[in-house]
């Protein structure tokens, strides 16, 4: 581990070098500036484990001193940097953890309603505004894809764009089932019902990664079943993609014309395939390793929504908050935070075995 920390460190110096040099070649600049940026906080950790060492060394000469009081000031300064240490290695370790590539991406998000009807499409759009303010609070921008409604004001499906840097590696925890208890609008009786929802975080990917060649996408056009004026009335701008190879459908009607809504579908489309690219290297990668955190399985009830008791508990890590309206104004934090850490020890622990 250390002699990589070593090699890390020393391109980071080449890096410095090198930054001096490109002066005037702005996209040379920005390019070593970006990789100077990846590599700062491994180094700062480094440098400061070499302080803390040379530290320790001074401190055990000490401890042989004629002096009591100059020995136990020595014996106290080693209990504390050792500690300190023990930290700082830990905190190298997670550094030099395998990345996931998608991490710094900008996302697309599906969500679907489940079981439960036009309650299941409300809990949607429940959701969708969850997410569209806690991109907000990121200062995110968001971009819905497609969308189509249930007229009630819920969503039987929305497919959206989160747009910013790391995106990605806050939202994949999102992945997965999401459950609600209440009593609908609807319920005459004040029962409480379960419906559900399903959430796909998928990261976005270009066409350089993804490419699709075009034998291998059917493209049918149609007139939008929606709302959308003359335009949408009169002329078939809806878009639906087939992928010849996988079979998957990517429909797109909410723009006005074939040119746009074709783009947003093969976002969608380019988006999906990425995904089932990288969950495949990843498995021959790792088939040992089948984590609950971040699996994103579509059959796992991540969370549950219980608006009598006003609780959200994610069922992974065992977290609960009893503040349900702030939850779903955005502040999702909280669990993503222990999500996060929790993967983060569970990749550790792997590494190690």
């Amino acid at each position: 581990m250390f002699d990589k920390l070593a090699g890390i460190e020393a391109r980071f110096q080449a890096l410095e070098a090198e930054l001096v040099e490109a002066a005037g070649d702005y996209q040379r600049m920005a390019d070593l500036a970006r990789e100077r940026a990846e590599i700062e906080p491994i180094v700062t950790g480094y440098r400061d484990y070499l302080a803390g060492k040379r530290q320790l060394e001074q401190a055990e000469a000490l401890q042989d001193s004629q002096d009591e009081e100059l020995r136990q000031m020595a014996v106290n300064e080693i209990a504390e940097v050792r500690d300190k240490l023990e930290t700082l290695e830990a905190r190298l370790k997670s550094f030099l953890l395998p990345r996931d590539p998608r991490d710094e991406r900008s996302v697309i998000v599906e969500i679907r309603a489940g079981t439960g009807g036009d309650e299941a499409g409300l809990f949607a759009a429940d959701l969708f505004r969850m997410y569209s303010r806690y991109a907000e609070s990121r200062r995110w921008g968001t971009e819905v894809l497609s969308q189509s409604e249930t007229g009630i004001g819920g969503f039987k499906e929305i497919i959206f764009r989160v747009n910013g840097r790391g995106a990605f590696s806050r939202l994949k925890y999102e992945s997965g089932v999401h459950r609600v208890q209440r009593v609908p609008v609807t319920e005459a009786s004040g029962r409480i019902h379960t419906s559900t929802a399903t959430v796909a975080v998928l990261a976005e990917a270009d066409e350089v990664e993804i490419q699709i060649p075009e034998k291998d996408i059917k493209m049918d056009v149609y007139r939008s079943a929606g709302a959308g004026g003359q335009n949408v009335q009169k002329n078939a701008t809806a878009v639906r993609l087939t992928h010849l190879p996988t079979g998957m459908v990517v429909q797109c009607q909410d723009e006005r014309s074939q040119l746009q809504n074709r783009t947003r579908a093969m976002s969608i489309l380019r988006a999906r395939l990425y995904e089932i690219a990288i969950n495949e290297r990843q498995a021959e990668e790792d088939a040992a390793r089948r984590a609950q955190v971040g699996s994103g399985e579509r059959s796992e009830k991540i969370r549950t929504y219980n608006f009598p008791q006003s609780r959200v508990t994610d069922h992974r890590i065992g977290v609960s908050s009893h503040n349900l309206p702030a939850v779903l104004s955005g502040e999702l934090d909280g669990f993503i935070d222990e999500l996060a850490t929790r993967d983060e020890a569970e990749r550790l622990q792997a590494a190690r075995a």
